[in-house]
């Protein structure tokens, strides 16, 4: 992953100047300046966050090292959303769907359609083992039916929502599956999430020491806090935008998770360029599995404990890109061997994906 054992400045540098805008906001309000200095510093401290599970996950090792990093991008997104919920939960009703739906896409299409292609172009085919990708692609179908395309099926009266009664199953039900998933992922089953025989191994600098880790661990507890008051200070700008610019309420969640999944992107492109399909496959598909698994349990307890309204299930134009993603994701992913073609064909659904969330 690239971690060296001394911590970069800049990984502590935009976590204090992160705090510091915050208690400037709490001074002196919103404006302009304010939330211009913390757009930058939120996207600069989320990538401090993730640099920083970073560190810890090369002190593990695999495949704990892809779970921490998912987990530490799960904790940021779901904070937000949380926080952007509370902010304003009449009009905030559908957001977690908007935003768990968008990191599926990104991660199924966007992430593992640009490592497809990147890593195809360097390396013409690639390989990573079949049985590990199989296994997160049957909890995500699982995960997305129960979470995202059965609310509309289960309370018809009710719309897009569950009973509170149905809420809680499904909360409940995502939780088992993820955690079923990583116990499967860790322990059962770990060689299946290892790069396969023959394929190039992992490039890493020397694990870092108990020093190191701990100041890091420290660190990005740190900036998941300062992440998520920021998102609080940003959230009425976001919105104004958006309103500005005329395009539909759904944009923010796939603002939200583009914006917590942009370094684990990077991460997951750079491990393809140097032939370590396994670990990007690792990356994107434990991302999308902890934002369902984790999220949806999260702001299920939230509008129960607080009575707010929340929507999870899809219309029919989502809910047709989902399941294209999904059949797409399982033919692709199938036999362990990947070209530049399947890249090209995540990143056109992708791109369909983007097109109809601005153009409905």
């Amino acid at each position: 992953m690239g971690v060296v054992g001394t911590t970069a400045r800049w990984t502590w540098i935009w976590p204090a100047l992160a705090w510091a805008i915050l208690l400037l906001s709490l001074v002196l309000g919103g404006g302009g300046i304010v939330y211009a200095a913390a757009g930058a510093a939120l996207f600069g401290t989320v990538f401090a966050a993730v640099y920083h599970a970073e560190v810890v996950a090369h002190r593990v090792g695999e495949p704990f090292g892809t779970l921490i990093l998912a987990l530490a991008v799960t904790v940021i997104e779901t904070a937000l959303i949380v926080s952007v919920m509370i902010a304003a939960p009449a009009e905030k009703a559908g957001l977690a769907r908007d935003t768990v739906f968008a990191a599926v896409m990104i991660v199924c299409n966007g992430i593992v359609g640009a490592c497809l292609l990147w890593g195809g172009v360097r390396h013409r085919e690639q390989g990573f083992q079949a049985q590990g990708a199989g296994a997160a692609l049957a909890v995500l179908v699982a995960l997305t039916s129960l979470t995202m395309v059965l609310p509309n099926l289960a309370a018809q009266e009710l719309g897009p929502l569950y009973n509170t009664s149905q809420l809680v199953f499904a909360a409940l039900a995502s939780l088992v599956l993820y955690l079923a998933f990583v116990f499967v992922q860790t322990i059962r089953h770990r060689d299946y999430f290892l790069a396969a025989k023959g394929a190039t191994a992992d490039e890493h600098s020397p694990p870092p020491d108990n020093r190191t880790t701990g100041l890091s661990a420290a660190l990005l507890v740190v900036s998941l806090v300062a992440v998520v008051g920021l998102a609080k200070v940003l959230t009425p700008s976001v919105e104004s935008a958006i309103d500005y610019l005329q395009v539909p309420k759904a944009v923010v969640g796939t603002i939200i998770a583009a914006l917590v999944l942009l370094p684990e992107a990077v991460a997951a492109v750079k491990a393809a360029q140097s032939d370590r399909l396994q670990t990007s496959l690792n990356l994107a598909l434990g991302s999308a599995l902890a934002t369902i698994g984790l999220t949806i349990p999260a702001v299920a307890a939230v509008s129960i404990a607080m009575g707010y309204r929340l929507e999870l299930g899809l219309d029919i134009k989502d809910l047709g890109l989902l399941m294209l993603t999904l059949l797409l994701s399982v033919i692709t992913l199938g036999t362990g061997r990947t070209t530049v073609l399947q890249g090209v064909v995540h990143l056109v659904i992708f791109a369909a994906f983007l097109f109809f969330a601005v153009v409905p």
